[in-house]
């Protein structure tokens, strides 16, 4: 197996709590403490995506909530197209791919006419065939889709929707488990060696999106060939709202991103019986008879 340079992603989602000053602190902490290649925040239009009972509805968590209704909640956390384009802004000065997920079809236009490096789609978004459609039309930056909660036909179906319409190339799959956060036992990590097997010559790659805790399944991922790694991220796992608990924090994700690139140096072969550093090792310690 060839290993790819990792490439990982620090999901900041709506873990900004709406406010563009936690958004851009989040931004930094991701390239300059982190050393992460992307970030990526999330993209809804709101009123499009829920029915108006789902929208006016109470949280159903509502120690999470930002809104007296889910619909308040929601649109308390969004950023309009031109503060994605503030942020996107940012991430070019600070020297970090943005990138952001979208949930319907008007926010896939909003996030297009940015032309972002790739644009993210979510497991619960994944069968929403008129959006994919429209960005295979329309967009030309990559396709990133995570496969939690879908069934294995439905993403032989994914793929092949993507291939026929000579996107398959640009679409990258990411083995995933829907759960916040996800126990070890849910995983399934090993799923990864069946997309390989099933897509690598169809898709651009395979990756890896972790809800758990803690980063030694991350490593695990990227060994088994998942060279994109995703994780949810923020400055406080306390913070108020659904995704902080299963998220990293600074320290967490500089971590990650160190042990995942010192895997991929030491995934090599020896390229002679003795190397260089043991010589000097060899002449000293070596049994002599």
């Amino acid at each position: 197996m060839t290993y790819k340079e990792p490439y990982i992603i620090a999901e900041i989602g709506c873990n900004h709590k709406g406010d563009m000053k936690i958004a851009k602190e989040l931004i930094y902490m991701a390239k300059i403490f982190g050393n992460a290649n992307a970030v990526k925040f999330q993209k809804r239009n709101n009123k499009e995506l829920l029915t108006e009972e789902q929208y006016n509805e109470p949280h159903p968590n509502p120690v999470n909530s930002y809104g007296s209704t889910y619909g308040e909640h929601r649109e308390f956390l969004e950023f309009d197209v031109e503060q994605h384009k503030e942020l996107m802004a940012y991430c070019n000065e600070v020297g970090i791919t943005y990138s952001t997920s979208v949930w319907d079809t008007t926010s896939a236009k909003e996030i297009a006419s940015l032309n972002p490096e790739f644009i993210k789609i979510p497991s619960a978004c994944n069968n929403h065939y008129e959006m994919l459609g429209w960005l295979c039309d329309n967009y030309k930056g990559e396709l990133h889709i995570s496969t939690g909660m879908t069934t294995k036909d439905e993403i032989s179906t994914l793929v092949d929707f993507f291939e026929e319409r000579g996107r398959g190339k640009d679409l990258v799959v990411y083995n995933c488990t829907s759960g916040y956060p996800v126990p070890f036992e849910d995983i399934c990590l090993l799923d990864i060696l069946k997309l390989k097997e099933k897509y690598d010559n169809h898709v651009k790659s395979i990756g890896f999106s972790g809800h758990h805790l803690g980063i030694a399944v991350d490593v695990a991922a990227y060994t088994l060939g998942a060279h994109i790694i995703e994780r949810h991220f923020t400055l406080d796992r306390t913070w108020k709202g659904t995704d902080h608990a299963a998220s990293l924090e600074p320290m967490g994700l500089r971590k990650l991103c160190r042990d995942v690139r010192a895997t991929h140096q030491a995934l090599t072969y020896k390229q002679k019986d003795i190397l260089d550093i043991e010589s000097v090792q060899r002449e000293k310690l070596k049994y002599k008879k």
